[in-house]
Formats: structure tokens, C-alpha cells, sequence
């Protein structure tokens, strides 16, 4: 064997320059080692080298419309075990078998179905699968129901059959059994028969066809003319009118007669045979049963005549007469004639009228009519619909703004191709008019949709700026010499939508001395000594720059009349003198103003650095010296300003030009037709005072009193025209003429504005129908019944007693159609309109002299009153013996007495409804409709007679309902508290956030708007982020107070001393700090020192100033980089002595004295609305922060410093939901009664969700239908009888009839019971048996022969039954089955009985059964086992013969001793009473008595037993079923050995009342301690409510 092997890999794909077969593909082969590693081609052997290379069919896109999979037919599902040799088959079918299906799948070429190469089709898609699983449903045996009881005896003398049957439940499915036989026979003999039993009978066969007698004028030929025929031919000799009189009479006559257009009526006779049966099925000769008179062979017939009908006539136009390819198309018509109607039983007429739907083409067609919705403009935008019940601006909706709610009416128009779309577009004269909604087809559009109503921006301010310096009014003008202090706002957000003032933006207060322009002293020069010395007195020559009243520089030459800085004083101290600090800086001043209480100061200090020497040094001035204060801002506190009110009207005026006019579209988008005038007042206010004269207020700064604006333009209400009248009756109707009104609208589609055209006030009219007319009704009209007509003499002449003039025979009618005015009309009319049609014969006799011959009994008289007289009715005939046959009949009028009951339910709770136009025109949109308050609600009442028959309500004087008051909870929505106050900034410095809360008042109920999501205390919060200005709180230190030397020479004031000062936290203002606060709120690292230690200067020591600032490090920070601060000298050294460093250097450390910057972004807020908005449009936002590279926030002007880049948006746009509650359309009208009559009748209503809740609105009621009970009307119906017996007359056996009555019933519609009631109140019903409108009250049977055996009538169909496993359907589908036993009358025919007959049809909408097998009780060693259905019918088949109970059980050997019985486990036990004594093998050796303990009980004399009971675990102990004693037994063990769990409880309280007296005995006996005296802790803990969340207050 080779170790070497050829090896080949997958085909490549089809390559090659053309479409179609003409491709090629390769492949990979290759020679290997048996084990796998790859070798040289040359140790395979070349002759057994497969192809490498093949053609192949190159596949195209395009060949995808060539080729496609054909799918055969999947085949007969086989069990896998079948497929399978491994796989077991399971012994038990439980579900059903696991089997596999397959098919044939192939690539085939659509153009001829040839088959082709697989690879084509799977390049465009894979191989559909070629098996399936499937699964085969477990055999299902027939299942049968029990025996009937048996039969009676089919003799009454001899030996007769018993017969009982059963019926078929489910046919055999699925390979189950077949069913067993339906009947049981069993022989019974009654007793001997006296003389010779009856061996022959009497049978009748069915009646043969109808036959024609023969002409009479061959019956007749030889006989003489009659006198009738003399009289005939008298009267045709009479003059020429009266024979056209009698022609056209006759005519007439003919038209209705039985020869007639549609009715070939003809009288025959049918025939049928009469034949002697022996018992055992055998014909024998009429003679045997000649002692039976004979039955009638003969009687009178119609001949037999199906139906015919003409041809179809021509289609008829179609009903649509107008173009509309989208549109619902239209029908057309044909119908066909009846030339002859079914006569005796022939085939009915087929269908006379047929239509077809149609749609006329385009070519000379006009377009028809459109319909399409159409709508009003939007409503004003509504904020108040969105409001919650316990919004505090429901008390006032002014201003509300935000997101709301706008309505518009739908309605429909019918329209065109130029009709314009947009309505806007229409003018007053174009409006559609409306017509009825039902005409448009598709959704009509929204009647509600979200709208956004802008909300006002209010102004905002600036702080105000300082106070000005003095100046004029008007710098051009300085003749007035009147001077104000100015400070100023500004605007920091434009107003928009706002219909208030900007408050004002500037205060002015006079002053003296005003200037436009002044000297400002940038700063001081450097002390100069007087005469040139090195120390002394000397001057310091400021530095000016010229600046305007707001403090901004100018041109020098400006300030030329201003008085220029005289140089200051100042001194230069000698070595020897003392050293004094610079002044500082003027505070700010105290007051902005000066007044009677107040005056404004501001002040300087300054310090001594070093004292003078003893000798000739100048002296340090005293404290007060050091300190210096002055006057400022010491104008009046009279402030003055110009306040402005609201601007007036827009007024139109002709003056103004808008050409030249700049003026702002007004806000909105109103569209603007002219410019007008707005004024307003202005006029000069002082502040705390009121008004004063304008003169106070400087002038040039007055507003504006005049502005121009824009008229909006004036619109007219639109009304649509009135739509057609609403639809009243057709001209006639079938019942009562009760008036209707008919109603029409108009719809207003657009509301006037500024000053237009008012809407008219009338917007709907009503009137009254015309009273219409009944309508046309069609109705059969039966004609005289013709003479009777006997069966030809020559065929009854052979039977005995026939007399030629008399006997049973046939009489014929004619029926006509006729208007319900009586006039004539088409026969196929009343076919359609009239129901069934009245028969055209009936049976008759020709008495003889001895017949005797009644009517129909009359009607009952009428009674005159309840319970008082008799009522007669009566008969007439044609009878001597009245006696027999009396012709009247009495009995007493009946006592009618009625009672009334209230039925079934109470209604829905109903609000009363108000007036309300029903009409269809348009679809209105509800706001917050009322859904709730009191109600009513109604229970129906029934009328019952004497008899518990139901009558109308009105017999008991009942209007038909109770009514009774009812509350429908009104909603109540979530309800929380207002908003809390906003906490305080998080941060004092930089971006922090501030919260505020709502909690809960109150959950929603009843439906009410939900609450938003709450956390775990029920709060809701809002946070926003927020940002703290870094200088508000400043650090400001006092003065260094004087130096406290501690190391002083004898002479010298010099040495180590200590300087201390106040520092304090203020507030900072645009004044500069203004109040103290507290420390922790200014940043501690910026906290300037308390108190110093230094060396204070000997004299003639050099004496430097304080440090100045370090100069700012280098950025970005590094460690080589340094900063500097420096001092200047303020006393030069004396000789010898020389000045100390003037600069001192650091280096720079990042994070200690150098620090990097950047912007920080905090997150957004939550959506902020406007106080006035409930949802829609708001703003949210977010802050920058500036934070130093340690983490800390700073002030924003480190990083604007930079400049570094911001490139945030800080607020944008967003939106809150709107909480929008549901919206309910109107109730519809009520419906019909779902039942014509009854008990269970309802009338219904509903509404639908016109606008769905959003966000937190309301959500909707699940109450969307209602109804309320109908008046209780009784039910009255035909009925058939029951079949009476089948009889043949005249014979024993054979074709024979049955016959039933039909009679009047009433029944409440619930299908409890029905009540038999007199004929006259079905009067108005259609004469109709269950819908079936053909009244049938005899039919044929057969009577079986003595000794036949015959098949039984079909049973009703069985219920639907579903293939089921553990209640669940196997998907199978659902059959029902009839069947047919087999009667049997003589042992002896037995074998020549038919088979019984079982008949399945496959059923919708079944049910599932399961069978269970079911025990009785053991009598002795058997009892019981029986199969039953799961609805509990006891039935035979359905169960698993497998898990069959046993029902016989024996004891081997059997059980002898006495007091002992087999038990269930088939072994011998011991009676109740007794235990088993057993012997080493096992085996029962006797029963011995169990000691008893008796307890007396209730009610019996003697004690009862109770016995405790030793017993054997492995023997179980039998009762006796049916034994009924007073002895019980207390058995501690249970049937399987083991002790019972009361054995358990008893030991277990035992043991625990054995501890608890052990445990009193020791404590008993137990030495007492000492009492401890124990303290209490007097101090009360505070009270913790523990809350759940839950807020039910």
C-alpha cells in the first residue's frame, strides 16, 4: 500500500473574458505523506493525478433574470430513529416523534425549467435548505362517549333485541385505533306469545314522480256532449261587445291564473308501491298481508319545474361618472328575469342581479369632485392649559409667555386643482364652503400642536458708577453756570417684548463751580531740597494730564483755564532727623453725599520709620500729626433724575415719511401697513421726594417724549359660508314619523384684529325636517285558491271505497306582487323586498255525504278588563253531531298580574351631557374638558307576569330604568411646594453652584399629573452654577501703629521694636469697601500681616522705604527665572555709614511664587425659563473660571491679563418639555342596542385621544368607552316543536311522515329559559325558525320494519377538539365528528345489519381536551377505572392504556385470620382496631386488639374510642371504605414507617416545659443582689421623625 497520496483543494472561481460556458477554473494538487507532511509529485503515481483545470460556466450580473432555485414539495415527514440506526424510538408517545422532511432543491432556467449547474444560482444567493425538521404527532385513538341505557325490548312477546349506543367524540388521528362498535345488543323475551307470532308486515315505498294524466279530450271521446258544453256554445253566440268584454275579463283573470307568465302549474298524480315483508328482510306476496286494509297507493301533485331564468341584460352605467384614478371606483349593475319559478321542489333561481366595480377612463370624462381637509389659522398661543391645579399663576395669567398650546378647527371642502393650498391665500369672496367630514378621506391633520409665546427680556442694569466731578451741563454752552455731579448705568441686556420703562440710567446732583475740564496729578517727583542742599525742606513738582468730566485724558490746551497743581511741600530728612513714611492715598470717602447728619471725609496716614537724634536732629511730629482728614463729595444729598412713562398708542399721522424714517419692526410678526406716533411723559424726579420742575434735571439729558412706530394692519373675521344642511331622512322611511332636525354650520377661520371687521354672532342654524313619507314596500298578494282537484277516475277507480265526485286532492293559487299602495309590480321586487314566498298549493278534500268537515278554530274574544268575564272562541262546519265536534269553546279571562325587577349591572357613571350640536362638519379640539363631578348611572328593570314571563316595562308602570346619583373623582395633580430661596454660592471666589428644592405636598390621584422624579426625601432640585466675583470681599488694613521698641538705648529711640495694625474683612464696592463681614469669606492666603518685627533706625542710619510689590515672574514658570522687589532711600546715612541693599532677589517657584492660568468651563445648568413660562424655549449656561495652577479660583483678570484665548459659548439654547395633558374628543352618540330584545341589550359610547400626554401633563383616563343598559324588551321568537313520531299510514312500516308545530315564544335573550305565549305577539315577526326564513312542518321518514336493522339519524356535530399536548395546541388544526349507529330489532338479522358510519371535517376556533384516568373506590380486592375528558365526560379512549390504575387486586396466599384483608399493596393486613403480629418470614400471623383510650364526645351516650397504635412500618394498613364509626385512633406512625410530625411537636414541647421548670427552680432558690442605684439621664433626647419617602399627607 502506498504511504504517498494525491490531494486536491477546492475549485477556484470561473474566470474568463465572456459570459456563459466558455470559463475556466483551477484547482490545487499536490502528493503527501500519509501523515500529513507534503512531498514531490513524483512519489505519487501520475496516472491516478487528477485534473487540475476545467471549463466552467462564467456567471454574470445579468444572468440573475435567467436562473433561479426551484423549491420542490417537502416529503412525508420520517422519524429520525427511521433515518437513524443509533437513535431509540421512545416507548411512550408523549409530545409526538422527532422526524426529518426533505425536498429537491436545483438551479434551474426560468425559460424552460431545465436543470443547470448548482454553482449559477449560488452566486447570487446560498442554496435554500434541502430538509427541515419536522414532527409526527403521536397516534390519537377514537374516543367514544358512554352507553346509553338500554333500550326497551324490540318485542313484546318472544325473543327481541336490547340495544344501547354510544356516539363517536373524536375520530381515530394520526395511525390511533379505530373505534369500537357504537351499539350493544343484548336478547330479552318480554314473555311467550299467545298464538302465532306476526311474521309479515305491511310496507310503503317513497311516492314515485308526478306524472300527467292523459288529455281529456282522448279520455273523453266517445262520451256525449255535456250540458255545459251546450251552455258554452249559447253564450259564444252573443253579439260582438260582449264577447270583447268577456275576452279582456278573461285576460285579466289570465294573468293571475295558474297558466300565467311565470307559473306553468300543472295538477298530476305520483303513485307508490305497496309490498309484504317477511321479518327477515324478504319481499313475499301481497296476499300474506291481506288482513291489513291497503294504504293509498295515489295522490294529486304539481309537476315538478325548476327554475329558468333569462340572459343577463346589458351593464348598466357605471355609478361613478367622473375621473378620479386615486379615488374609491364605482359599481355597475346587470340583472336577469324569472321566466319560470321553481314549481314542487325544483331547483331555486340563481342570483338575478350581479354587480362589479368600475371606473370610468379619462377620454370625455369630466374629473371628479375632490375632497380635501382644510383648516382655520392656529389660536392665539395658550399658556394657561399647561398650568397644574396648584400653579400660583392661575390667579393671574397675565404675562404668561413660554411654551403653550394652540388650537385650529378641521373641517372638509370640497376643492380643485387651482384651489390654493395655504388659506392665507384665500380672500373673504374664495372661501370653501364646508361640507360633511366623512367626504375626505386619509387623516385629517393636527387640530392641536405646540407653540412658543416669546417671553419678554426685561432690562438689566449695570451697577452705578461713581460720582463725577463737578461740571456743566453742556460743555459747548457754559453760559448757564449751573453745574451737576453725574454718575451713571448702562444697559447690560436690550428689553425685548417688554411693555414696561427701563428704570433710568443717569442721577444728577448740582454742585458749584462746575468745570468741563481739570488738571489731574498723575503723580509726584522726587523731594528736592530747597538751595540746593543735600537735606531739608524742599518741593515735589506733580505730573499732570488734562482730563474731561469722565475722567479720560485729553488735549493739555483744554485745561487752559483750569487752575494748574501748585508743587507740594515736603522734606528731605538729615541723618539726624526723623524719618516719616510717604502719606498714604486719600481713602475713599465716607458718604457720597453731604447732608444735616452726614458729611463726607476721607483721610491719609503716615508712620514714623526712625527718630531723630538728641542733639539737632528735627523732632518726630505728635500722633495726631500722622493722621490727616479732609472734607469731600460735601454737595447736597439732593439727587435728581428724569423718569419716563410708558409709551402711548401707536396713532396714525400723515406727517411722517417712512422713506426717511429708521424705525424697528415691532416685536412679533404682525405685518405693518404705516408708520404712526408714540408719545410718552417725561418729567423730573428727585429721589425720595417726587416730582419736580423740569428745570431741576439737566436738560440735555432729557428722553425722548416722541417716536415714530408702525400701525399694524387691520384684519377682517373670515367666516367660511354656511355648509349644506346636515342629512335628514330620505324621503320615506319604514317606521314611525318622528321629526328630526337637520343642522348646518359656518366656521370662523380667521379672528379680527386691530380694529378689523367683527365675526358675525350667529355661527350655527337649525330647522326641522320635512315629516317624510313611508317608504315603498313591496308585499306578496295570494289569490283564490282554485277548485280541488281530485287524481284522475282512472287511476283511484281500482281502490276499494273511491268515489269518483269526492276525496283528498290538490288546489293551486295564484300570487301576484303588488306596491304597498297597492299597485302592481315586478315578481323579482318582491323576491328581493317581501322574504319568502307563500306557497302556491295546498292539500284538499272533496267531502263525501259522510265526511264530516270543521274549520280552524277562531281567535280568543278580547277580555274587557283583568280577571272579570269569559272569552270565547269558535268554529263552523259542516257536521251534524255537534256533540262530538262542538263549534265553541270558553274559558275565564286570565288574572294578569306584573311585577317589576331591576336586571343585570349598573351603568358606567354618566355626567349629564349639554346641549351639543350633533353634526359632522368639523373636528373642534376640547381644552380641559370637565371629566369629572356628579354623575348618574342606571340599571335596567324587567316586567314579569304572573307566569315569570318577561312583558314590556310599560305593564308595570315602569319608564324601564332606576337611576341613582354617582361622583367620578375629579383628578388631583402632584403637588409640590414652591421653589425654596437660592442657596448661597458654593464658592466665595470663582464658579461654584447654587441649589434650590421644591418638596412634596401632596401625590397625584384620581388620574392627576404625575409628579417629576423625586429623590429618596421626596425633594426636587434645581442647580445652577454661579459665579463669585474674587473681589467682593477684600482685606483692608489700618495705619502700622507707632513702634514698640523693646531693646532702647540711654539715648537712642532705636533698636528691635514691634509695628502692629488692624486688618479686616470688608465688602467691596463700587465706593470701595463699605461694610465689615466676616473673616472667613475673604481668602486667607491674601490676608495681609497683623504685626511686624524690625529694627527700627538709629539716628544717623539710612532709612529705607517699605519693599514696593515683587515684580510678576517670567511665564511660563522655570527654576532658573527670578523676581525682584526694591525700597528707595527716604534718610540719607550720616558719615561713616552706608545704606543697605536697595533691590533683593527670589527665585521663582512654581506653585509657592509663580503660577500658571487658565480658563476652567463648569458644566451646564439645567434649562432656565423665564418666571412667567411654564415649559418651551430657555437658556442654559455655564461659567469660566479663572484657576491659578494649584487648583485655586482667582479672579478673571489673571487670565484676561494673558490673554488667553476664551472660545466658549457661555449660554445656549434649550428646551423644557411641555407637560401636556391628555385631550379627549366629545363622547360619540350612543349607539345602537347590541340587542334587539332581552336582558343583555347595551347601548355604547366612545371617545378618542385627540392629543396624547406630554412630558408631566395629565395622563389619559382608561376609560374610553361607556355604556348603560337598553330598554328591556321581551324576546319573541318562533319555535319548532318536537319531531312527533314517524308514522306511515296505513301500513306498519315503510316511508312514512313526521310532523311538528310551530309555535310563539318568549325569552329573556340570555338563553336561560323561554316561555310559550299566544301566536298574536309573533304577529309582527318574520315567519322564521332561527334565522332560517322557510318554515318547514312535515318531512319524510322511514319507519323500520319489524326485525330490520337499520342505521340511526346523524348525531349533531361534536365540538371542535385541537390536537393538544399539556394544554397547548400542536398546531395541527381542529376536526369535529358525526356518527351513525347501528339498531337492531331481531336476533336473527344480526348479520345483515349495515356498518355504523363516522363522518370528520376539519373545524376553526377549538378546543383542547385531556384524558385522565379515574378511580372508585376498592370494594373488596376491585374497583373502578375509568377514562375522562377534561370538561368532565366520562368516555372510552383518549387515555394511555399503559398508565391504566390496576382494578383487581388478590393477596396470594389469601387472608384467612381472622380481622385481617388484602390491602392495596397486595399483602395482608389488619382492620382498623387492629395491629399485625408477623411471623419470621414475613408473613401475617394474627391481629390483636390495640389498647383504646376512651374520651367521651358531644352528642353520644357512649365513649367514642381513641386508640394509640403500635404499627409495622412495612405491612400498610387498609381502611374500609364506607365504614362510618366513632372510634379514631392517635397513630404516631404514618403508612410509610415513619412517625408523624404531631409526634415531633409533642416531644419538642415536652423538653421545653421540662427547661422552664428547671429554669424557675433555680431562680426560686437563687440568693437576691443588692439593688444598684442606677441614674438617670434627666436630659431629653430630641424627637427623630424617621421618614419614608412616602408623602400620603
Amino acid at each position: 500500500m502506498s504511504v504517498f497520496l494525491l490531494f486536491t483543494g477546492p475549485w477556484g472561481r470561473c474566470m474568463g473574458s465572456e459570459c456563459g460556458p466558455g470559463g475556466s477554473q483551477s484547482r490545487a494538487v499536490w502528493c503527501a505523506h500519509s501523515e500529513g507532511w507534503t512531498t514531490l509529485h513524483t512519489n505519487c503515481k501520475q496516472t491516478e493525478r487528477p485534473d487540475n483545470q476545467q471549463s466552467c460556466f462564467r456567471v454574470c450580473d445579468w444572468h440573475k433574470d435567467l436562473y433561479d432555485w426551484q423549491l420542490g414539495a417537502w416529503n412525508q415527514c420520517v422519524p429520525v430513529s427511521v433515518r437513524s440506526a443509533g437513535v431509540q424510538r421512545p416507548n411512550v408517545c408523549t409530545r409526538g416523534e422527532e422526524g426529518i422532511q426533505t425536498r429537491e432543491v436545483g438551479c434551474v432556467q426560468k425559460a424552460n425549467s431545465q436543470l443547470t449547474d448548482d454553482a449559477i444560482c449560488e452566486y447570487f444567493e446560498p442554496k435554500p435548505r434541502l430538509e427541515q425538521a419536522c414532527l409526527i404527532p403521536c397516534p390519537q385513538d377514537c374516543v367514544v362517549s358512554e352507553f346509553s341505557p338500554w333500550t326497551p325490548c324490540s318485542k313484546t312477546c318472544g325473543t327481541g333485541l336490547q340495544n344501547r349506543i354510544r356516539f363517536v367524540l373524536a375520530p381515530p388521528l394520526f395511525g390511533g385505533a379505530a373505534c369500537p362498535n357504537l351499539t350493544e345488543f343484548q336478547t330479552c323475551q318480554p314473555g311467550p306469545c299467545e298464538g302465532e307470532e306476526s311474521l309479515y308486515s305491511l310496507r310503503v315505498g317513497p311516492w314515485g314522480p308526478c306524472s300527467v294524466p292523459l288529455p281529456r279530450q282522448a279520455r273523453h271521446a266517445d262520451k256525449p256532449p255535456r250540458e255545459n258544453d251546450k251552455l258554452r256554445e249559447r253564450s259564444e253566440a252573443k253579439d260582438p261587445e260582449t264577447r270583447e268584454l268577456l275576452k279582456k275579463k278573461r285576460n285579466r283573470n289570465h294573468q293571475n291564473r295558474l297558466g300565467g307568465k311565470f307559473w306553468d302549474l300543472q295538477v298530476g298524480y305520483q303513485t307508490r308501491e305497496v309490498t309484504c315483508v317477511h321479518k327477515s328482510g324478504n319481499v313475499e306476496a301481497l296476499s300474506l298481508c291481506s288482513q291489513e286494509t291497503l294504504p293509498v297507493t295515489f295522490q294529486a301533485c304539481v309537476l315538478t319545474k325548476d327554475c329558468d331564468v333569462t340572459e343577463w341584460s346589458e351593464w348598466s352605467a357605471c355609478s361613478k361618472q367622473c375621473y378620479d384614478p386615486n379615488g374609491p371606483r364605482g359599481q355597475r349593475t346587470r340583472a336577469r328575469k324569472v321566466g319560470q319559478f321553481p314549481i314542487g321542489g325544483g331547483s331555486d333561481c340563481p342570483e338575478l342581479e350581479e354587480e362589479e366595480p368600475c371606473s370610468p377612463q379619462k377620454d370625455g370624462v369630466p374629473s371628479c369632485i375632490v375632497y380635501s381637509w382644510k383648516t382655520t389659522e392656529w389660536t392665539e398661543c395658550r399658556v394657561d392649559v399647561l398650568l397644574s391645579q396648584q400653579d400660583r399663576r392661575r390667579g393671574n395669567q397675565t404675562g404668561l409667555c413660554g411654551g403653550g398650546i394652540q388650537t385650529r378647527e378641521v373641517y372638509c371642502v370640497q376643492t380643485s386643482a387651482d384651489t390654493p393650498t395655504n388659506l392665507s391665500l384665500l380672500k373673504s369672496k374664495d372661501v370653501l364652503r364646508p361640507v360633511n367630514s366623512d367626504l375626505c378621506l386619509g387623516i385629517p391633520p393636527n387640530t392641536t400642536q405646540l407653540c412658543h409665546f416669546g417671553c419678554p427680556v426685561e432690562c438689566e442694569v449695570s451697577s452705578w458708577s461713581a460720582w463725577g466731578p463737578c461740571t456743566y451741563e453742556n460743555c459747548q454752552d457754559q453760559a448757564a453756570k449751573k453745574g451737576f455731579k453725574l454718575r451713571k448705568r448702562k444697559l447690560v441686556s436690550e428689553p425685548k417684548g417688554w411693555t414696561g420703562n427701563c428704570p433710568h440710567l443717569m442721577e444728577a446732583i448740582p454742585c458749584e463751580e462746575p468745570s468741563c475740564y481739570d488738571w489731574l496729578v498723575v503723580k509726584l517727583e522726587e523731594c528736592i531740597p530747597d538751595n540746593e542742599k543735600e537735606c531739608g525742606p524742599g518741593t515735589q513738582n506733580p505730573q499732570v494730564q488734562c482730563v474731561n468730566s469722565d475722567g479720560e485724558y485729553v488735549e493739555r490746551q483744554l485745561c487752559r483755564d483750569a487752575i494748574l497743581p501748585m508743587p507740594a511741600i515736603c522734606e528731605v530728612p538729615c541723618p539726624k532727623d526723623c524719618a516719616l513714611s510717604p502719606w498714604t492715598p486719600w481713602s475713599l470717602c465716607s458718604h457720597t453725599c453731604s447732608g444735616k447728619n452726614t458729611e463726607g471725609k476721607e483721610s491719609r496716614a503716615r508712620s514714623i520709620l526712625a527718630y531723630n537724634a538728641g542733639e539737632g536732629g528735627v523732632l518726630c511730629p505728635n500722633i495726631s500729626a500722622l493722621q490727616e482728614v479732609r472734607n469731600c463729595n460735601d454737595h447736597p444729598c439732593t439727587v435728581y433724575h428724569w423718569q419716563t412713562g410708558p409709551w402711548g398708542q401707536c396713532i396714525e399721522d400723515s406727517s411722517i415719511l417712512t422713506t426717511n424714517m429708521s424705525v424697528g419692526q415691532p416685536y412679533g410678526d404682525s405685518a405693518a401697513c404705516s408708520v404712526g406716533m408714540q408719545t410718552r411723559k417725561v418729567i423730573c424726579v428727585r429721589v425720595n421726594v417726587g416730582q419736580v420742575p423740569p428745570k431741576k434735571c439737566p436738560e440735555s439729558l432729557r428722553p425722548d417724549t416722541v417716536r415714530p412706530c408702525f400701525l399694524p394692519c387691520k384684519r377682517d373675521c373670515i367666516v367660511t359660508p354656511y355648509s349644506d344642511w346636515s342629512y335628514c331622512p330620505s324621503a320615506c322611511q319604514a317606521g314611525g314619523n318622528t321629526k328630526r332636525k337637520q343642522y348646518r354650520k359656518r366656521i370662523i377661520i380667521q379672528l379680527p384684529a386691530n380694529g378689523g371687521q367683527d365675526c358675525p354672532e350667529v355661527l350655527s342654524q337649525e330647522r326641522e325636517c320635512d315629516t317624510p313619507s313611508v317608504c315603498q314596500g313591496y308585499r306578496w298578494k295570494t289569490h283564490k285558491w282554485r277548485r280541488c282537484q281530485l287524481v284522475p277516475w282512472s287511476v283511484r277507480q281500482d281502490s276499494p271505497g273511491a268515489q269518483e265526485t269526492c276525496g283528498p286532492g290538490l288546489q293551486v293559487r295564484a300570487i301576484s306582487c303588488r306596491k304597498e299602495d297597492g299597485g302592481q309590480a315586478d315578481l323579482e321586487a318582491c323576491l328581493k323586498f317581501a322574504g319568502f314566498m307563500p306557497p302556491l298549493t295546498q292539500p284538499c278534500q272533496l267531502p263525501c255525504q259522510e265526511d264530516c268537515q270543521l274549520s280552524s278554530w277562531s281567535k280568543f274574544s278580547l277580555c274587557t278588563a283583568d280577571c272579570v268575564g269569559i272569552r270565547r272562541k269558535t268554529r263552523c262546519d259542516q257536521c251534524k253531531n255537534h256533540q262530538m265536534y262542538p263549534l265553541s269553546e270558553t274559558q275565564y279571562c286570565p288574572c294578569n298580574k306584573y311585577n317589576a325587577q331591576p336586571v343585570g349591572n349598573w351603568s358606567d357613571c354618566i355626567l349629564p351631557e349639554g346641549g351639543r350640536i350633533e353634526g359632522q362638519l368639523g373636528m373642534k379640539v376640547q381644552g380641559d374638558i370637565k371629566e369629572c363631578g356628579q354623575g348618574y348611572r342606571y340599571q335596567a328593570m324587567v316586567c314579569y307576569d304572573q307566569d315569570n314571563r318577561i312583558v314590556e316595562t310599560s305593564r308595570c308602570n315602569s319608564h324601564g330604568y332606576i337611576e341613582e346619583a354617582c361622583i367620578i373623582p375629579c383628578p388631583s395633580d402632584c403637588k409640590l411646594s414652591e421653589w425654596s430661596n437660592w442657596s448661597r454660592c458654593s464658592k466665595s471666589c470663582g464658579s461654584g453652584v447654587k441649589v434650590r428644592s421644591k418638596w412634596l405636598r401632596e401625590k397625584p390621584y384620581n388620574g392627576g399629573r404625575p409628579c417629576p422624579k423625586l429623590d429618596h426625601v421626596n425633594q426636587v432640585y434645581e442647580v445652577v452654577p454661579c459665579l463669585s466675583d474674587c473681589g467682593q470681599y477684600i482685606w483692608v488694613a489700618d495705619p502700622w501703629s507707632v513702634w514698640k521698641v523693646s531693646n532702647v538705648g540711654l539715648k537712642d529711640n532705636c533698636g528691635e521694636g514691634v509695628q502692629t495694625r488692624k486688618v479686616r474683612c470688608m465688602l467691596n464696592t463700587i465706593d470701595g469697601p463699605s461694610e465689615q463681614v466676616e473673616d472667613y469669606l475673604c481668602d486667607p492666603e491674601e490676608m495681609p500681616l497683623g504685626a511686624r518685627n524690625s529694627r527700627l533706625p538709629c539716628p544717623e542710619h539710612c532709612v529705607l522705604s517699605d519693599w514696593g510689590t515683587w515684580s510678576p515672574c517670567a511665564l511660563p514658570c522655570r527654576g532658573n527665572s527670578t523676581r525682584e522687589r526694591s525700597a528707595y532711600t527716604l534718610r540719607q546715612p550720616g558719615e561713616g555709614k552706608e545704606c543697605p541693599l536697595t533691590k533683593e532677589t527670589e527665585p521663582c517657584k512654581l506653585n509657592s511664587n509663580c503660577f500658571h492660568f487658565s480658563y476652567n468651563i463648569t458644566d451646564w445648568s439645567t434649562c432656565q425659563l423665564s418666571d412667567r413660562a411654564v415649559c418651551g424655549n430657555g437658556i442654559k449656561t455655564r461659567m469660566l473660571d479663572c484657576v491659578r495652577s494649584d487648583s485655586k479660583s482667582v479672579d478673571l483678570k489673571f487670565c484676561k491679563e494673558l490673554g488667553l484665548e476664551r472660545k466658549w459659548q457661555m449660554n445656549a439654547s434649550c428646551m423644557v418639555e411641555c407637560p401636556v395633558n391628555c385631550q379627549l374628543s366629545d363622547w360619540s352618540s350612543w349607539s345602537e342596542c347590541t340587542h334587539t330584545c332581552g336582558l343583555a341589550g347595551k347601548l355604547g359610547r366612545r371617545r378618542t385621544v385627540i392629543q396624547a400626554p406630554q412630558g408631566d401633563g395629565r395622563p389619559c383616563p382608561s376609560q374610553m368607552e361607556q355604556w348603560k343598559p337598553c330598554l328591556v324588551k321581551p324576546c319573541y321568537s318562533w319555535r319548532y316543536s318536537m319531531w312527533s313520531e314517524c308514522k306511515s299510514e296505513g301500513a306498519r312500516c315503510g316511508e312514512g311522515l313526521r310532523f311538528r308545530n310551530v309555535s310563539c315564544f318568549v325569552a329573556d335573550g340570555l338563553g336561560h329559559h323561554s316561555s310559550l305565549v299566544d301566536d298574536e305577539l309573533c304577529g309582527d315577526l318574520e315567519p322564521s325558525v332561527d334565522g332560517y326564513p322557510h318554515i318547514v312542518l312535515k318531512e319524510p321518514c322511514i319507519v323500520p320494519c319489524p326485525g330490520e336493522c337499520y342505521l340511526t339519524d346523524w348525531t349533531v356535530w361534536s365540538p371542535c377538539q385541537l390536537s393538544c399536548v399539556g394544554g397547548n395546541d400542536l398546531g395541527f388544526g381542529s376536526v369535529q365528528v358525526r356518527s351513525r349507529a347501528v339498531v337492531a330489532q331481531d336476533p336473527e338479522n344480526l348479520l345483515q345489519c349495515p356498518e355504523q358510519e363516522l363522518e370528520a371535517r376539519p373545524c376553526t376556533e377549538g378546543q383542547c381536551f385531556e384524558y385522565k384516568w379515574r378511580t372508585g373506590p376498592w370494594r373488596g380486592s376491585s374497583r373502578q377505572v375509568w377514562c375522562q375528558r377534561s370538561d368532565g365526560v366520562n368516555v372510552t379512549g383518549g387515555c394511555l392504556t399503559t398508565a391504566k390504575p390496576m382494578s383487581d387486586r388478590s393477596c396470594d396466599p389469601p387472608c384467612t385470620k381472622p380481622r385481617s384483608l388484602c390491602t392495596e399493596a397486595g399483602v395482608c393486613g389488619c382492620e382498623e382496631g387492629y395491629t399485625e403480629v408477623m411471623t419470621s418470614d414475613g408473613l401475617l400471623d394474627q391481629c390483636t386488639v390495640i389498647p383504646v383510650l376512651e374520651i367521651p364526645t358531644a352528642g353520644d351516650n357512649k365513649a367514642d374510642v381513641k386508640t394509640i397504635r403500635a404499627f409495622n412500618p412495612t405491612q400498610p394498613a387498609a381502611s374500609t371504605p364506607g365504614r362510618v364509626g366513632r372510634t379514631w385512633f392517635l397513630q404516631p406512625f404514618s403508612p410509610d414507617g415513619k412517625l408523624k410530625t404531631w409526634v415531633y411537636g409533642v416531644a419538642a414541647g415536652a423538653f421545653v416545659l421540662l427547661v422552664f421548670i428547671i429554669s424557675m427552680t433555680y431562680l426560686a432558690c437563687k440568693k437576691p443582689k443588692k439593688p444598684q442605684r442606677r441614674q438617670m439621664n434627666n436630659r431629653l433626647k430630641p424627637l427623630t421623625l424617621a421618614y419614608d419617602g412616602d408623602a400620603d399627607m
